[in-house]
């Protein structure tokens, strides 16, 4: 695996080396970050369910302002503290659940323009997650959520104050988009 594009291009980064652990692909992140465009530049990028970091990686390397990182597991924390050490920019690691760090940066006031969701397939725990990004209020107004998805697992429409705005599948995998819902719209 490694970094596709922008300033740390072509650097080689560490995989988890544990059952059940799904990188995000080359491929599918070439084709994400295909769909973000320019909108990456300067942009603060939350990536839940990090990993490896390659997300949030790439998302540096292609000019973001910030990257955060959430994580719980262990092995894949320090995979993802060393690839971030690597690859350079300015960046945070949260180490802990999701559904308990999230409430954490709401308290302190945290605001992202991207928000990137991996959750491990068949968990079920997608909408809950973007239940409290929607309840948080974490989501820039002209902000965007990705969830990266199973093509069988289902996400609503609308979630709070979230709605969907596409959808591109990649194989087996999803990329749903989410967006801010206008106040009239709700």
């Amino acid at each position: 695996m490694r970094v596709i594009a922008g300033k740390a291009k072509g650097h080689r980064l560490k995989v988890p080396k544990r059952t059940g652990v799904r990188p995000t692909s080359d491929y599918l992140r070439e084709a994400l970050f295909g769909i973000l465009g320019a909108s990456v530049r300067g942009a603060r990028f939350l990536d839940l369910y990090a990993g490896s970091g390659a997300v949030g990686i790439e998302a540096l390397s292609r000019g973001a302002a910030e990257a955060v990182f959430v994580e719980r597991d262990p092995v894949c924390l320090r995979v993802l503290r060393e690839n971030a050490e690597k690859a350079g920019g300015p960046r945070r690691v949260f180490a802990g659940d999701v559904l308990r760090v999230l409430p954490r940066l709401v308290r302190q006031g945290e605001r992202f323009d991207i928000i990137f969701c991996d959750p491990p397939y068949g968990t079920g725990i997608a909408p809950r997650t973007l239940e409290a990004v929607a309840s948080g209020d974490l989501l820039q107004p002209h902000g965007v959520v990705i969830v990266e998805r199973f093509a069988k697992e289902v996400l609503p429409p609308r979630i709070g104050s979230l709605s969907r705005t596409r959808e591109r599948a990649h194989g087996q995998t999803v990329l749903t988009f989410y967006g801010r819902t206008a106040e009239g719209e709700r």
